[in-house]
Order: structure tokens, then C-alpha cells, then sequence
């Protein structure tokens, strides 16, 4: 019997490349297949997304006035319109914005600064992590809402910003004592003795012996912080100690109550940024419990 040969190809004639797969990190492929935390990314990706294009979603400037007072829900104004008669979809869409941006720069700043505090003093210990940790115990009783109440009182027009500077410059407390603990347990280990032994600088160490084998720590923190923040931001400017001129969700509610949305049947006008707000809180929640549920080798029994 004769066998067959396999048939090349013609000469000149290009060949097909094999077709190449994205590979995703590992870590990625963890939180993707875990249920909340993908559940999480989604909800929290949708509002992120609505936010960075609202000038695509609604040609309807948020500070206008658009319509007749207390407009409810109609073709023409999707959410009905304010008691000023502007349109609440436009408001809640562009007033995301500036939430989602306050609270996730409000959470990388207290987290940079937990990274840089824990991490030196527990791994350079000494008199260096005894003055890190005493000033670190100095800000863990700030209280740092009322602090913000505070400073808006002496400011005549407190914003966005106010709340940035002041739970960034205080709130890293907490973060920093958690990552001092896990840096002190990570210092002795053998692959930082050997780093040391190569001879590799103290800050090279920090960064990029101890500091990788801690990401689900520091995420679980950033996403605790940016929580933190966000609902901060929100309850301030709903008891009036922001910049109401500024459309945010936070400003929404404050206008609604100011103007007697619930006794007047207005539930257009604080419903929709309510819900906004308990999904971010949510899908926050659902990602740092998948985290939670990928890292502890307790729960991935169970």
C-alpha cells in the first residue's frame, strides 16, 4: 500500500499564522472566574463607562433648565426633570463623573500613602518603625469625616478637592498597619535574604521582593479606601457641606431633600442617584469578597 504524503505548499504562496490567544495573568484569570468578583467588575465597569461617555448619552446640559418643575418620567426627560426644572437623567449621568473620579483619587492617595508607611516600617524596623508606627497610632484616632465637617466650616466653598486633601492626608492609618503586619512577616523570608545577599538596594527590596507578594492585600485595601471615600463625599454634600453649585450624585440628593422631594411625590428626583450609589457600594463590596475568597485558603475549602 502506498502511503500518502503530506502535500506542500506552493512556493511564494504565504502561509497562515497560527492564531495567538491573549493570556491573561493568572490573578486575572482567578477574579474572573469567581462569581461575585465578576459580578462586581461588571456593575462597577457599566457606571465607569456611563460616566466617561454621559456627553455621548445625553445631549442635555445637567445645569439647564430644560423643562417645567417636577416634570415626572416622560419620553422627552427619561427621569423627569428637578424642581428647577432640569433634567435629572442628564444630572445623574454627568454627576457620576465627578464622584467615581473623587473617590477612586481619594483611594489610590490614602493607599500610596499606606503602601510607602507600612511597608518602611515594617521592614526597616528599628527606631525607624518605632516613629512610623507611633505616628501612625496619632492618626488612627483622627476621626476623619468629622474632620472634614470641620475644615468645611472654615472654608467658604468646600468641594470635591477639600475631601481628597483631608481623607487622603489622614485615612492611610489603617491601610499602613495592616501592610506593616504582612511586611514583618514577609522580611524574613528566603527570598529576601537572598536578595539581600545579592546585594540588591533596601528600596529595590520593598518594591519588588515584598511588595508583589502582598497585591491582594493592597488591592483589598484601595477597594476599602475608594468605598470609604466615595460614600464620604457623598454624605457631606447631602447635609450641605460641599459645593452644591457642583452636580454629583451627593449634590442631587441634597437638592431633592432641600426642595421636599419625598413630601411633594418627587421620587424621580433622589431614587435614581440613591440606586447609583448602593450599586457602586455594592459592587465594591462583591469584588473585595471575591479577593477575599480567591487569597484565604479557609474559604476556597469551604
Amino acid at each position: 500500500m502506498e502511503t500518502s504524503q503530506p502535500v506542500s505548499a506552493p512556493l511564494g504562496v504565504p502561509q497562515p499564522k497560527p492564531t495567538r490567544r491573549v493570556q491573561l495573568p493568572d490573578w486575572m484569570n482567578s477574579i474572573l472566574r469567581n462569581r461575585k468578583a465578576s459580578v462586581g467588575i461588571i456593575i462597577l465597569t457599566f457606571f465607569v463607562l456611563v460616566s466617561l461617555f454621559a456627553g455621548q448619552l445625553t445631549s442635555i446640559n445637567p445645569t439647564r433648565r430644560v423643562g417645567r418643575p417636577h416634570e415626572a418620567p416622560s419620553a422627552e426627560h427619561i427621569l423627569g426633570t428637578t424642581r428647577d426644572g432640569k433634567d435629572v437623567f442628564s444630572q445623574v449621568v454627568y454627576g457620576g463623573r465627578t464622584t467615581l473620579f473623587v473617590g477612586f483619587l481619594t483611594g489610590t492617595i490614602i493607599i500610596a500613602i499606606s503602601i510607602v508607611m507600612g511597608l518602611t516600617a515594617g521592614y526597616m524596623g528599628g527606631w525607624v518603625d518605632e516613629f512610623l508606627s507611633m505616628l501612625t497610632n496619632v492618626f488612627l484616632i483622627l476621626p476623619g469625616i468629622p474632620l472634614v465637617i470641620v475644615v468645611a466650616g472654615w472654608l467658604d466653598r468646600p468641594g470635591p478637592a477639600t475631601v481628597m486633601i483631608v481623607l487622603g492626608a489622614i485615612s492611610w492609618a489603617w491601610g499602613a498597619r495592616v501592610l506593616r503586619s504582612q511586611t514583618l512577616t514577609l522580611r524574613n523570608s528566603e527570598f529576601v535574604a537572598a536578595a539581600r545577599v545579592v546585594g540588591e538596594p533596601t528600596w529595590r527590596i520593598i518594591l519588588f521582593e515584598i511588595l508583589p507578594n502582598m497585591v491582594s492585600l493592597v488591592v483589598s485595601s484601595w477597594i476599602g479606601a475608594v468605598q470609604y471615600a466615595t460614600l464620604a463625599l457623598v454624605t457631606l454634600e447631602f447635609i450641605g457641606l460641599g459645593d452644591v453649585n457642583i452636580v454629583t450624585w451627593g449634590t442631587i440628593l441634597f437638592w431633592a431633600q432641600n426642595n421636599q422631594a419625598l413630601l411633594t411625590g418627587a421620587w424621580w428626583t433622589f431614587i435614581p442617584p440613591g440606586i447609583c450609589i448602593a450599586a457602586i457600594g455594592l459592587s465594591l463590596t462583591l469584588i473585595n469578597y471575591g479577593i477575599d475568597e480567591i487569597t484565604n485558603p479557609r474559604l476556597q475549602r469551604s
